[in-house]
């Protein structure tokens, strides 16, 4: 049995990050589970828009999308044309899953599916955590009593990436229903003929050094700042001073301006290298010559950058914070470290110096993203679900 699924996500823009590349990649693979996926969004890009088409229903990234203009508010990306459209056909899916909470298009989703009697599922990308909870306070105690709290209540179940975002969001907010399904990388990843030397060819400073890979969208949760002074300082030791910090990602002017100027302040220029947004073969061959990955983020819900870099043989050293730690340091992946730069500089001086125990772990990570972590696994996790609320 077919089932229609709508998808609502407030944006895809690559500038989003991890939920605009795991929504169309997800939607992708469920097109072989007997799942007919539509994915319904606005065109919000940042400060500019995405150049598509409204309000018909086009191939986006190899998945059926339809855009509506986001109409005001980069926060809430506000747009009654989406939400005037859930009302009049949301009762055409069988279920609706909705991709982020404190949103207008999230709120519209829900409120749409209660009214028509759709069973509808919540994946809150990390916005439920308490850390979360406490960015932009009013705003969101605001967002919570205008509809927040009914959409959690009326979902037929919550999905949570990891079980830790799953126990800090019912531990702090009392909530049931929830359920864990990972997000995947495409198997692709495991054999696509893309060599190291290509991401070298384009950046001749690297030479032939060994470096770390921060990839990300740059954003102060991440932890860069925490990264660079501690990338910089373990680096000061000459036995280390050949080692190279590369910062792959894009994310507002002015913060990135403060990183550049943070490492020019410290002399550090000659061993960070910030490339920029990377994607497609570029960003699989910066993932694949990396000796360590690093994401010292201060809340994580999953960190698919993470599993990529696994996948490709990379161990990854995070943050207790990044939700997906317990499983790295359970399958001897990488390292998690405490944040904070005393620590984050000894972790790295000690990884840089041991290469087999990186080569170890490396293969342990290759392993745990073959296992758990591949895209055909969890499309099927996801049309159980589907098929379970739908009975």
């Amino acid at each position: 049995m077919n089932r229609k699924v709508l998808h609502v996500i407030p944006s895809v823009a690559p500038r989003y990050g991890g939920p605009s590349q795991a929504i169309m990649e997800m939607c992708r693979a469920l097109l072989a589970c007997d799942v007919e996926p539509l994915v319904a969004t606005t065109d919000a890009d940042g400060r500019g828009r995405l150049p598509v088409e409204h309000g018909k229903v086009v191939e986006y990234q190899g998945v059926p999308t339809l855009f509506f203009p986001r109409q005001w508010s980069e926060a809430l990306k506000f747009s009654l044309p989406l939400a005037r459209w859930l009302g009049a056909n949301v009762a055409e899916f069988d279920v609706v899953h909705i991709h982020a909470v404190f949103s207008h298009a999230c709120l519209a989703a829900a409120n749409a599916s209660r009214r028509k009697g759709v069973p509808y599922v919540v994946r809150p990308l990390g916005t439920l955590d308490p850390w979360s909870v406490h960015q932009k306070r009013w705003r969101k105690q605001l967002f919570w009593h205008l509809g927040v709290k009914h959409m959690l209540a009326g979902a037929a179940a919550i999905h949570y990436t990891t079980a830790d975002e799953q126990r800090l969001a019912e531990s702090s907010l009392g909530l049931g229903r929830g359920v864990v399904i990972p997000l995947g990388i495409s198997p692709d990843i495991f054999t696509h003929p893309v060599p190291p030397e290509r991401f070298r060819q384009q950046h001749a400073e690297l030479g032939r050094e060994p470096y770390v890979l921060i990839l990300c969208r740059l954003h102060p949760k991440k932890g860069i700042e925490l990264a660079l002074d501690a990338f910089l300082a373990a680096t000061a030791q000459p036995e280390l001073r050949a080692w190279r910090l590369v910062v792959a990602g894009a994310g507002d002017p002015t913060y990135v301006g403060g990183l550049r100027r943070l490492v020019a302040k410290r002399g550090g220029d000659e061993r960070v290298l910030f490339t920029g947004w990377l994607a497609g073969d570029d960003k699989l061959a910066a993932l694949r010559g990396a000796a360590l990955m690093a994401l010292p983020s201060r809340q994580e819900n999953f960190g698919i950058s993470v599993v990529e870099a696994l996948a490709s043989g990379v161990p990854a050293l995070v943050s207790p914070h990044v939700n997906l730690a317990p499983e790295i340091s359970a399958a001897g992946a990488g390292w998690v470290v405490r944040l904070e730069v005393d620590a984050l500089e000894a972790a790295f001086a000690r990884i840089m110096r041991d290469r087999d125990e990186r080569a170890r772990r490396g293969a342990a990570g290759r392993a745990l993203a073959l296992e758990r972590f591949t895209w055909p696994a969890v499309a099927a996790q996801l049309a159980q679900l589907y098929a379970t609320i739908t009975r």
